[in-house]
């Protein structure tokens, strides 16, 4: 009977353990027990058939720990304001400031995983949340508060980043479709959750236990992780690229503060112009550190990969018009119709809800159709849903309300796993990391553009043209940036399933 051959080790690399001594060793090492639990159920669970899988489920819970309350704490921010002595405008830096620092320490955090380990850099961002939210059950004022839950868009970045590169790492190259299908799952239900749950919990007990029962999920999450998420094969001892990271971080809080703060301040405002004019200048900088250093945070040749830049591009233009046009729902829904808070949650809680339910429908089907054609067909749902907002006004009946708020929902889900896998398609195991940072930096670079401009355009608009016509117009602009999206989402190109499966092939025996 012929010998059979030893059982593959499940799919993405572990890297050893340096506890116990090495092979040959005269000495036995003292492992702890709970260093020994750890190993036993890690073994257990990397050597069963569906080992990706609980991977893919311990990683979406880390990441619905993490952000289940990014919505309900937008609700609650009068709240807040009233218990801190302080306006709301103040306490929208509590969601303005972890949006900043998640798009500048992105591609930092991103690069780390590439060399230190996902998992590590994954941990290591559950731990700071933790803490993070702990400390915003504490906050004694509106200052603190902003800062602890600033200090969290660092921990966010970390574990967002590295939770892409862990899932693609155990999930082959034309599989990864499917599993990025059930990450944006998480990433739009999380917050519906967040609503459903929140709201009766800051109604009946305060703000502060939002976050009081956000640090047990969060503590279940990083015991999950330690038990089952593999380590990734650690990239060549290398410095990590301060300078083109301190270029790249100074152009983008350039122009997100600038974004930010414009319709604040106004646009001619000398801070906000510096703001604008600096970017470009650090980004040709980041550029040209990129070029010449020997370990870039990005390799430049990237962005010459169609599929790479292509579809960070649909991302960011199609996120500029779905959240941007988010966002603008409930003012609608409050100038226009006059609906009280309760009907217009209802109301506006579709869009998400539609994105949950088609984004693992269509990570599945774009195995079989395409990259290319979910990504098109994603965005002109996207377009669709700002010309009927675009349309809309006191007459409209709540059947139309809802039908353009889903197929936003709709569009975003169709598109976004496919965009996600194909960035991570197109560029090597070892960058895995810094193109998931990639992404989601231009992307959150594009909601926030998003949110700022089409919310600017409807409030100056409102005095000459109207509410109703203002409204349109902001719309408009969300259907013609995401145009772009529409250019970018052709020139993907669909995965090669073919190919993956004779690389995964195994070599024959000579």
């Amino acid at each position: 009977m012929p010998e059979q051959p030893p059982e593959q080790p499940p799919p993405g690399p572990i890297s050893e353990d340096p506890t116990l001594g090495g092979a040959g060793s005269d000495e036995v090492a003292v492992v702890p027990w709970p260093l020994l639990l750890r190993r036993s159920v890690a073994h257990r669970v990397s050597t069963g058939p569906r080992y990706r899988w609980w991977v893919l489920w311990a990683v979406l819970f880390g990441l619905l720990a993490v952000n289940v309350t990014f919505t309900i704490l937008a609700v609650a921010l009068p709240r807040i304001g009233r218990d801190m002595h302080t306006s709301t405008n103040t306490m929208t830096w509590v969601i303005t400031g972890p949006l900043l620092l998640f798009g500048v320490t992105a591609p930092v955090l991103g690069k780390a995983g590439d060399i230190w380990g996902h998992r590590r850099i994954y941990v290591i961002g559950l731990l700071g949340a933790c803490v993070c939210a702990a400390g915003s059950a504490a906050a004694w004022s509106a200052g603190s508060l902003i800062a602890v839950r600033t200090l969290g868009g660092m921990e966010g970045a970390a574990t967002g980043a590295a939770s892409m590169a862990l899932i693609f790492s155990v999930f082959e190259p034309g599989d990864r479709v499917k599993a990025m299908g059930f990450w944006s799952l998480v990433g739009a239900g999380g917050p519906v959750i967040g609503v459903a749950i929140g709201g009766p919990i800051i109604q009946h007990f305060g703000w502060r236990w939002i976050f009081v029962t956000q640090v047990p999920l969060i503590a279940v999450a990083t015991v999950l992780a330690v038990l089952v998420l593999p380590e990734t094969v650690k990239g060549e001892r290398q410095r990590l690229d301060w300078a083109g990271a301190v270029a790249l971080t100074v152009s983008v809080t350039s122009v997100l503060m600038a974004l930010n703060r414009g319709p604040e301040w106004g646009w001619s405002h000398p801070i906000v112009v510096a703001a604008f004019a600096l970017a470009p200048v650090a980004l040709v900088a980041f550029l040209r550190i990129e070029a010449r250093a020997p370990h870039p945070l990005l390799p430049l040749a990237y962005l010459r990969r169609r599929n790479f830049a292509a579809p960070i591009g649909q991302s960011a233009f199609s996120q500029f018009a779905y959240m941007g046009g988010f966002i603008l729902a409930p003012l609608l829904l409050d100038k226009v119709f006059h609906y009280d808070e309760t009907r217009i949650g209802l109301l506006v809680i579709a869009r998400p809800l539609a994105f949950s339910v088609t984004a693992p429908i269509a990570g599945y089907l774009a195995v079989r159709l395409g990259e290319r054609s979910a990504a098109i067909v994603g965005t002109l749902g996207v377009i669709a849903s700002m010309g009927v907002f675009a349309t809309i006004d006191a007459r409209s009946s709540d059947l139309v309300l809802i039908s353009a708020l889903v197929l936003s929902g709709v569009g975003l889900g169709i598109s976004s796993p496919s965009v996600a896998a194909s960035v991570g398609n197109a560029v090597d195991e070892a960058d895995l990391g810094i193109a998931s940072a990639a992404q989601q930096l231009l992307t959150q670079v594009g909601l926030v553009a998003g949110i700022q401009l089409m919310q600017t355009v409807q409030a100056a608009r409102e005095p000459s043209v109207g509410t109703v016509a203002a409204f349109h117009e902001a719309y408009l602009l969300g259907g013609a940036v995401c145009a772009l999206a529409l250019v970018c989402a052709v020139w993907v190109r669909s995965a090669d399933r073919d190919a993956f499966e004779r690389a995964a092939a195994p070599v024959a025996a000579a």
